[in-house]
């Protein structure tokens, strides 16, 4: 079954697809992101938004804690997050999203959320509560 919510998540998650991001799921809680920085990404001539960088860092931290939600047939969704942007993003870069799960219990995942540039400098960094619902709940059970 978890195999089947995550295929559906990703059909369905047209913003993730719009962003043109790369999941690889390392295991259950721990995920990495890839993406590069292109025009549509910008706020000024060469540097990415922060709206892009906080989409991106939404769905690290989201995709992490579905990734061990799925297991025991739930979704996620974002309570609250804070963010820090360290350094600019600019286009071209490629961006490396890493997101892990620190805590989690019942209904209530923390998770870290960390962004690097192709160089492997720290961009953003930051962590995020998520509460896990039960697939038959949400609206993609339909």
């Amino acid at each position: 079954m978890e195999v089947d919510i995550l295929e559906k998540y990703n059909q369905t998650n047209q913003f993730g697809n719009y962003l043109d991001l790369k999941i690889k799921i390392l295991k259950p809680g721990d995920v990495k992101y890839t993406v590069s920085v292109k025009e549509h990404h910008l706020a000024t001539i060469k540097s990415a938004h922060g709206g892009f960088i906080s989409a991106i860092f939404d769905q690290i931290v989201g995709t992490a804690a579905l990734s061990k939600a799925i297991l025991e047939s739930k979704l996620v969704s974002t309570v609250e997050f804070k963010i820090n942007f360290l350094k600019p993003v600019f286009l071209g870069d490629d961006l490396i999203g890493h997101g892990l799960i620190i805590q989690s219990g019942k209904r209530i995942y923390t998770v870290k959320g960390e962004i690097f540039n192709q160089n492997n400098n720290l961009v953003a960094t930051g962590i995020a509560t998520l509460n896990a619902y039960p697939f038959d709940k949400s609206d993609m059970n339909s």
